[in-house]
């Protein structure tokens, strides 16, 4: 079985560190961005390599939620999982209204975003 691939999106050092080890640590391969509009350059560029886009809400440029949004208009099929510190009913209404497949809440739990993973990229 193919290696897969994982697009992880946060402005936070500390959050990439975080969630690159434990995709890494589970035999993922992992691409870094910063922000939505390098998410939604890194799937028009390469979307068929991509199985995950694990993203963050809050960032520059442009925002978890309007990114969300612009890469299921490229590519539907791509699972998504927001990861936010905004714990709102409301937010998690919105991440599924924009497309997300996934929305979870930081601080994360190891285990649950890789049982989260692995059951979107084998659904």
């Amino acid at each position: 079985m193919a290696t897969r691939t994982i697009l992880v999106v946060d402005d936070s050092p500390t959050q990439q560190k975080l969630i690159r080890a434990a995709f890494e640590g589970s035999g993922y391969q992992v691409i870094m961005v910063n922000d939505g509009s390098e998410a939604l350059a890194s799937v028009e560029q390469q979307g068929d390599q991509l199985d995950l886009v694990v993203m963050d809400v809050v960032m520059p440029n442009m925002n978890g939620f309007q990114a969300c949004k612009k890469i299921k208009k490229v590519r539907q099929e791509l699972p998504i999982i927001l990861l936010s510190t905004k714990d709102k009913t409301s937010d998690a209404f919105w991440a599924k209204h924009q497309g997300a497949d996934i929305y979870m809440t930081k601080p994360f739990d190891r285990q649950e975003l890789l049982e989260n993973a692995v059951k979107l990229m084998t659904r």
